[in-house]
């Protein structure tokens, strides 16, 4: 088997960790970033050198929370996850967790079956595919959004076709492929159903929740690390009840998503809830549907709803229903819009969602690191997306029409 082409990227400025540097060049062999060196070095016999001057270079978006992109769902039937995984390093995105919304236990297990082959059999020239994301049937009604009331359960009660066992069930028969699970904790059996999955090593967030400060803490206390989608959906806080949202920001154990779009959360509190918890607890997620990437006023599906594309997603009710934001968009947002430098970005959008899936050597450029990453151009707009030292997008064909 001949060993793989040594590739060295010269002239863009390297988002790292801690700062940006220039004038240094990146050493890509056998998937990883095997080096950083000053200077425009000379690639040696059969390497193959790339100039990148004018591009910036940042770790490859991870999106935790993605439902689906431009006219897929994750519920939609065979292929459909596959599809979405091919389409996303359009955005910079290089691995994701498929999100589902509250359905049926025989559609969950479908979506988590195809969650399975493609971990097993990974495409390599799509987007990673993670362990998913389920906003699950066990969130507080009255909180769902756009969550089919239909598909809400509590752990231990029944339902005209299935109950909130049969829920459970899928999920002990396929813990491998869920990487967090979205919860209430003050709906019936919520608080024990969070210690139930902690000690199942599954990632427990709380959302879709109006759930007190005290019950917030009261689940956190029972291991809960996460929080879906930060002011989105849950109790509010004000100055004397502050709810879930202010349990969230109070406590450092959580880390937190924010909806990036510029309409989910105003810019304003997406500054604040930065300052108080910083980049290091904050991961940027879309919560994207199978609108985004769509032309407004197009048409398409969230877990079988029908979903109309604008500013966001809606309901034929007018019920937000999620984002048609991509991740590129949401990284430009948080420099733009938010007012980040670019390394606070980088972490947000990759270094914090991997450390908090347990990702290592991932979501950051850095010797020894996989070398996922994006080439953003000046406008911070996609012009590359690399996934193990390779590039995924464009590919040669694409990159031709171009």
């Amino acid at each position: 088997m001949s060993r793989e082409v040594r590739t060295f990227l010269t002239g863009a400025d390297l988002v790292l960790p801690d700062r940006i540097v220039t004038g240094q060049t990146l050493v890509l062999d056998e998937g990883r970033i095997v080096d950083l060196v000053t200077g425009p070095r000379v690639a040696s016999e059969g390497a193959v050198r790339l100039d990148r001057t004018g591009f910036i270079i940042v770790p490859g978006f991870i999106d935790v929370h993605v439902h689906g992109v431009a006219g897929r769902d994750v519920l939609d039937g065979a292929g459909a996850i596959a599809a979405i995984a091919e389409r996303l390093p359009r955005w910079g995105v290089t691995a994701f967790c498929p999100t589902t919304i509250a359905c049926p236990p025989h559609a969950l297990d479908a979506c988590l079956r195809e969650v399975a082959g493609l971990r097993e059999r990974p495409n390599p020239e799509a987007a990673r595919v993670l362990p998913a994301h389920l906003e699950s049937n066990f969130i507080n009604p009255e909180y769902r959004g756009a969550q089919p009331l239909a598909c809400l359960r509590t752990p231990g009660t029944g339902g005209p076709d299935f109950g909130g066992a049969d829920v459970l069930a899928v999920i002990e028969g396929r813990r491998a492929d869920i990487g967090i699970v979205t919860l209430a904790p003050e709906v019936e059996g919520g608080l024990d159903l969070v210690r139930a999955l902690v000690a199942a090593g599954v990632r427990v967030a709380l959302g879709h929740s109006g759930a007190t400060f005290d019950e917030a803490q009261a689940a956190i206390a029972a291991g809960a690390r996460h929080a879906t989608h930060l002011f989105n959906r849950m109790s509010p806080m004000a100055a004397r009840m502050p709810g879930l949202a202010g349990a969230v920001l109070a406590t450092d154990e959580v880390a937190a998503e924010l909806v990036c779009d510029g309409v989910h959360v105003h810019p304003a509190v997406m500054r604040v809830a930065i300052a108080a918890k910083g980049p290091a607890r904050m991961m940027a997620v879309t919560d994207g549907t199978a609108g985004s990437g769509l032309p407004a006023g197009s048409r398409a599906r969230l877990g079988g709803q029908a979903i109309t594309i604008g500013d966001v997603a809606r309901l034929d009710d007018g019920t937000i229903a999620g984002s048609v934001s991509t991740m590129d968009r949401a990284f430009a947002n948080l420099v733009v819009l938010a007012g980040l430098d670019l390394v606070a970005a980088a972490t947000m959008c990759a270094t914090t969602p991997a450390r908090e899936l347990g990702l290592h050597g991932y979501g950051l450029i850095a010797k020894g690191a996989v070398a996922d990453f994006v080439v953003l151009d000046s406008r911070l707009a996609v012009a590359e997306t690399w996934r193990s030292g390779r590039k995924i997008f464009p590919r040669e064909a694409e990159a031709g029409q171009r």
